[in-house]
């Protein structure tokens, strides 16, 4: 019997079983999940039919599970257009398999075919160098309809040894500067260059995001972090005859006034500061030095504040979902986790900002390297109850939807209103 059939040994209930307790839940939502939450294994014979000259993976901010670079595919695309980044997966953690089925790309669970998968098509830019000389594919990746341009690998907390206890952006950049040559600071002009040849692609791309590690620095805190981010917008708004262009910024928590220069003095239409995890005793643990040099309530605050700039609906805030169970001084029941971070993220939601979430994967570069992440079915009422409260206080998801960023399973449920 399957994998995909019969329950885990730890009593979690497999894929079918969650499918069939939450019906109403879309089931391809579902397997986004799962094929997240444990990963994907390509076998030879699917890597055979990949055609690096039409698809193949970009740099990416964080690593993998196998802790390897390899040039495999960026993302699964199901039936319906719900997009799977994938995440490489040695065999022993009982990932998905990615294999051919009657010639097709598909999933498997144990010896059962789950479901047939597509490809993402490459970008024409990413086989294309700046003037610089720098692979274009290097400067900015490729979601469903948005271009991904990560700024910076260096984070002031990793350089304090107070890095967020999930993260591996160091390492896992260090490595891919050493096998790829990939920047660790990009120029604004190769930026304004790529963007204005991926802009060529007609239909393409809808909008950015922006994002990099932390930097303290300045006269205030995050002030040359604010700096550079202006810098880099202000040379992308060079490909824009209008003063706004869509576009999100993933950053650290910034002031009132920080906020107000990079909405006036450039084209940004929404902020994103990723809190991480939910509940003052769990940041305080997972992300010390968000902690120590901010604090949650503030890092609170300054979203709340943020909608006065950029608008109700045009502020979020992002969650490793699941971190919030990590061992040893994470939550030990599913049920409290769920209440404590949904209490929360009400809270924010009541004062017009968003919350996504991620699926939270341990990864080799980071401490919580050796952890386990949650149930499926956590994670699927986790995002159905995110989903809820966006509807109950109307607010948007924009910027950070399916067909934009293709990475947060909660937001591909804002397809069914």
């Amino acid at each position: 019997m399957s994998v995909a059939v019969k329950r885990r040994l730890d009593g979690e209930l497999t894929f079918n079983e969650v499918v069939e307790k939450y019906a109403d839940f879309p089931r391809l939502v579902a397997l986004k999940i799962d094929a997240q939450r444990r990963g994907v294994h390509y076998t030879e014979r699917a890597l055979s039919i990949v055609d690096n000259t039409i698809q193949m993976r970009s740099p990416y901010i964080f690593g993998s599970r196998d802790g390897e670079i390899k040039p495999l595919p960026e993302s699964l695309i199901l039936r319906d257009g719900t997009s799977i980044l994938t995440d490489p997966t040695p065999l022993e953690q009982n990932p998905y398999l990615v294999d051919l089925v009657d010639g097709r790309l598909a999933l498997v669970d144990g010896n059962e075919m789950v479901e047939f998968v597509e490809l993402w098509p490459k970008p024409l830019y990413y086989d294309k160098k700046t003037s610089s000389g720098i692979p274009m594919s290097h400067i900015a990746s490729a979601r469903p309809q948005r271009l991904n341009i990560f700024q910076s690998s260096f984070c002031h907390f990793w350089a304090e040894k107070e890095e967020c206890r999930f993260c591996d952006i160091v390492n896992h950049t260090k490595q891919q500067k050493d096998a790829l040559g990939v920047p660790t600071r990009l120029k604004p002009e190769d930026v304004s260059e790529t963007i204005r040849e991926a802009l060529k692609e007609p239909g393409r791309f809808t909008s950015m995001c922006l994002t990099a590690g932390s930097v303290l620095k300045g006269d205030e805190i995050f002030d040359r972090e604010v700096d550079y981010y202006i810098e880099t917008l202000q040379a992308i708004g060079e490909n824009f005859t209008t003063r706004k262009f869509p576009s999100q910024l993933i950053a650290s928590a910034f002031n009132e006034k920080q906020l107000a220069r990079l909405y006036e003095e450039t084209g940004l239409t929404s902020y994103t500061s990723d809190l991480e995890v939910l509940g003052e005793k769990m940041f305080n643990w997972i992300c010390p030095g968000k902690a120590k040099s901010v604090g949650y309530r503030e890092w609170q605050n300054r979203l709340i504040r943020a909608v006065d700039i950029f608008g109700r609906g045009n502020v979020g805030t992002g969650l490793v979902g699941g971190v919030e169970l990590a061992k040893p001084s994470g939550f030990t029941s599913e049920e409290e986790a769920l209440a404590s971070t949904l209490a929360e993220a009400e809270y924010l939601a009541e004062n017009g900002v968003t919350t996504v979430y991620i699926v939270w994967v341990p990864r080799p570069g980071s401490y919580f390297r050796d952890q386990q992440n949650p149930s499926l079915e956590y994670f699927v009422r986790l995002a159905q109850r995110l989903h809820d409260l966006r509807v109950k206080y109307n607010l948007g998801v924009d910027f950070d939807d399916y067909r934009r960023c293709g990475n947060h399973p909660d937001t591909d449920l804002s397809r069914l209103l």
